[in-house]
């Protein structure tokens, strides 16, 4: 499988380390406007192939991606002091115009998955800019946040995170919406799960696992400036999905013809993902209060995507 990624600092780089470290890709072709931190993130992790197995990993210009299965967008600009929202949206919408072009000329057959954020909105875009068919644009969406309240869950009641289905969905970000009311151990429903080992799952307990999902990023940027591993995980699981055909259901993001009554927004939702993207999309049963969250997340995206004017 030969993977693209458009944008080489530490989320692109951290998704070509995955990649290359779990023999998901064959061949990884980092792009950047500084060449020399592309070359030099290719030339550091080819470094650790052979701790791995065999793959490829390059850096060049964007006619290196002809033939890539899927191309990953990292790349954007910072936030400027003083800058709001939109204006940083706006100006990363300017730098995708150009990147989108370049993907799709010359890896037209590649499926896109954007990492760039505010990631929702930024998939939203590069599927008007490439014409696509939304399932065929993916957002990385809330598919960490879905993690986080795995591992947060699963270390609480004392099982491997990979026991617990769970999901985070709507936008990546503060309006995020934890599904608690379908909550699994296993088979079994949480609070049933919860009364047998017993460890309730309280009111508190579920307000420091919530803010321990929803507030994650900010406690590690102000540590460390800014998550890099957990993304680049999450980037590789998805790229594993479409190249191994898995029809895997995981939360990521996609242009949804109607969420609750709000047209073409683009969140997360449980989606069942293989060769060529997203194939279905799976609506979960929630309780009224967190059916109202999904809404208000769902709103504050599509208001958000109006003001832009893309």
């Amino acid at each position: 499988m030969k993977v693209g990624i458009v944008g080489a600092g530490m989320v692109g780089s951290a998704a070509a380390f995955a990649l290359v470290m779990r023999n998901i890709a064959h061949h990884v072709v980092l792009v950047d406007r500084d060449a020399a931190r592309a070359q030099a993130e290719a030339e550091d992790i080819a470094h650790a192939v052979p701790f791995a197995g065999a793959a490829v990993i390059e850096a060049g210009a964007y006619d290196r991606l002809a033939g890539a299965d899927v191309v990953i967008l990292s790349a954007g600009v910072s936030q400027k002091p003083g800058e709001t929202r939109l204006e940083l949206l706006g100006r990363n919408a300017a730098v995708f115009r150009e990147v989108v072009g370049e993907v799709r000329r010359a890896a037209p057959e590649a499926v896109l998955l954007v990492a760039s954020n505010p990631v929702d909105i930024m998939g939203q875009i590069t599927q008007r800019l490439s014409g696509l068919p939304a399932g065929r644009v993916i957002a990385s969406g809330t598919i960490l946040d879905t993690a986080r309240f795995r591992s947060l869950l699963g270390r609480y009641l004392g099982i491997a995170p990979q026991s617990v289905h769970g999901y985070v969905l709507g936008e990546h970000g503060d309006s995020e919406v934890l599904s608690w009311s379908n909550a699994r151990a296993g088979t079994v429903p949480l609070a049933s799960f919860a009364a047998q080992m017993g460890a309730a799952v309280t009111e508190d307990v579920r307000a420091q696992i919530d803010a321990g999902v929803r507030r994650a990023a900010y406690r590690i940027i102000a540590g460390k400036g800014a998550t890099w591993y957990g993304i680049g995980a999450g980037l590789a699981r998805i790229v594993q999905a479409i190249g191994r055909n898995e029809q895997a259901v995981m939360t990521v993001s996609c242009i949804t013809p109607d969420v609750l009554g709000l047209r073409d927004v683009a969140l997360s939702l449980p989606r069942v993902v293989g060769a060529g993207g997203v194939s279905a999309t799976l609506w979960p049963e929630l309780d009224a209060g967190e059916t109202e969250a999904l809404r208000a997340s769902a709103q504050i995206l599509r208001d958000t995507m109006d003001a832009l004017g893309v």
